[in-house]
C-alpha cells in the first residue's frame, strides 16, 4: 500500500506501478461528461478555468444528493470512457492524474504516457462506502449542472489501485478480466462488512 498526497507531483507518480494499491489524501475535483465539454470548450477558447488543473486529480463522479447531517451522497466512480475524447486536451493543461472506472482508449493511454499522468481506478458499486473517506465537499463550477457540476472533495485514504502508469502500462492489458473481478469482487465483501459493522 503506497500513500500519496495532492497537489501531486511527477516524482510524486513516477514510482507508481500498474496494480499497486494506493491511499490518497488532499483535495480531489468531480468532472463527468457536461463539466467536461465546458473545461474543454474553456481550454480551447481561452478562457479562464474554475480552478488550476496543473497536479489536479479529476474523479470521474456524480455525486448523488448529500443526506441531511451528511458530507456528501453516495459517490461512486462512473465509466471513464465517456470522457476520452476531453482527456488528452485536459492532460496537456496539466491534469495529473485521473480516477474511474473501466479501460480507456488508444489515444489516452498514450496522452498518459507522454504527460505523465496517472489513470487511477476506484471500486464500483462502492459509493457509499467511498462517501466515508470524503472529509469536505464544496462546489466550485457549473454549479448549474446539478449533480455534474465541479466539486472539490476533501478526501483521506481514498482507495485506489493504478489502472494506466506514468510508462502507459495498463491493468487490463497485464491482469486477466478473470482476475481483476475476483479482486473486485474480495474488495466488496470487505467492505460489505466494514458497512455492517459500522451500523452496528
Amino acid at each position: 500500500m503506497k500513500i500519496i498526497k495532492t497537489p501531486l507531483k511527477k516524482k510524486d507518480i513516477s514510482r507508481l506501478k500498474t496494480g499497486d494499491e494506493i491511499l490518497l489524501s488532499g483535495f480531489i475535483y468531480t468532472a463527468r461528461d457536461q463539466a467536461h465539454k465546458r473545461l474543454y470548450e474553456a481550454l480551447k477558447q481561452g478562457k479562464n478555468l474554475p480552478f488550476d488543473l496543473r497536479g489536479a486529480v479529476i474523479y470521474y463522479c456524480g455525486p448523488t444528493k448529500t443526506p441531511k447531517g451528511k458530507i456528501i451522497g453516495s459517490c461512486g466512480p462512473t465509466t471513464s470512457s465517456r470522457m476520452d475524447e476531453f482527456t488528452p486536451l485536459l492532460l496537456r493543461a496539466g491534469v495529473r492524474a485521473m480516477i474511474g472506472k473501466g479501460g480507456r482508449s488508444k489515444e489516452v493511454i498514450g496522452a498518459i504516457k507522454k504527460y505523465k499522468a496517472v489513470y487511477f481506478l476506484t471500486y464500483s458499486g462502492c459509493g457509499a462506502l467511498l462517501s466515508k473517506y470524503i472529509k469536505d465537499n464544496r462546489c466550485v463550477a457549473y454549479k448549474d449542472l446539478g449533480p455534474e457540476a465541479i466539486y472539490r472533495l476533501e478526501v483521506e485514504d481514498f482507495p485506489l489501485i493504478v489502472g494506466i502508469d506514468t510508462n502507459g502500462r495498463c491493468v487490463y492489458k497485464i491482469y486477466s478480466y478473470k482476475n481483476i473481478e475476483k479482486e473486485r469482487h474480495r474488495w466488496s465483501a470487505l467492505t460489505e462488512g466494514e458497512m455492517i459493522k459500522s451500523e452496528k
